[in-house]
């Protein structure tokens, strides 16, 4: 089969129904015209700069890249950075407003559009970061996907009833120094997941919570690339 390419990427937002209502979500097409969609989870500032980013990145990688506004029944259209102490006060009110499992079945929703989108081949994965990783991992858990990383799923520990049900690849990064989730929870998804032949765990020594956001005052560049290579490796292996 000959794969045809676009003289350039295109970046653009869609509409996605639900009988509840629509959500946008943010899409970042590859040059390739038939190629694997990562589904990729908000962090609690909604789909912001970083996440166009991270989209654009995994366009760049030859992937179309989804990104959900999950937030949207609170409030659509939420796009804060992390750099105010009013955007972590409204970031943290909307996490803790959230319903898990209305975020689930939207999840499911633009897994089942993406599917299905132009210039899908079909194969879909999932990653989130923060409050899209524990997203991740809930989702994977009761509707599955082709493949899913977390990065730094915060509360995954209170979720880990629901780690037999996984049965899809999944790869999960931890910062070791994560004040989020400390290292009792560390262990316990580790431990967890240990009997899993689906599931990798990766820690990463001496980094903070949200490692791998791009304009992070916790960002590391040096474990972000490494964490990015692995995920691009796990995506490869099951999507192509």
């Amino acid at each position: 089969m000959s794969t045809h390419y676009r003289k350039d990427r295109m970046n653009k937002t869609i509409t996605i129904e639900t009988r509840d209502g629509s959500f946008s979500a943010y899409v970042a097409q590859p040059v390739v015209t038939s190629a694997p969609v990562i589904v990729v989870i908000h962090e609690i500032f909604g789909v912001n700069a970083d996440l166009r980013d991270t989209c654009d990145e995994l366009a760049h990688q030859g992937y179309l890249a989804i990104s959900p506004d999950l937030f949207w029944r609170m409030e659509p259209g939420v796009d804060m950075s992390d750099q105010s102490e009013a955007e972590w006060e409204k970031g943290f009110a909307l996490y803790t407003a959230f319903d898990y499992d209305a975020g689930v079945e939207d999840i499911a929703t633009t897994i089942e559009v993406a599917r299905t989108l132009s210039g899908s081949n079909g194969k879909v994965g999932l990653m989130g970061f923060c409050l899209g990783g524990l997203m991740t991992f809930i989702t994977t858990a009761r509707k599955g996907a082709d493949a899913s990383v977390v990065y730094y799923g915060g509360s995954t520990e209170k979720h880990l009833d629901e780690a037999n049900d996984i049965k899809n690849p999944l790869m999960i990064h931890l910062a070791e120094e994560d004040e989020y989730i400390p290292r009792a929870a560390q262990t316990a998804i580790i431990d967890a997941l240990r009997g899993n032949p689906f599931a990798k765990v990766f820690t990463y020594p001496g980094c903070n919570h949200a490692f791998a956001r791009h304009r992070g005052s916790h960002y590391n560049e040096q474990a972000a690339k490494l964490a990015n290579l692995r995920t691009a490796g796990f995506f490869q292996e099951h999507l192509r």
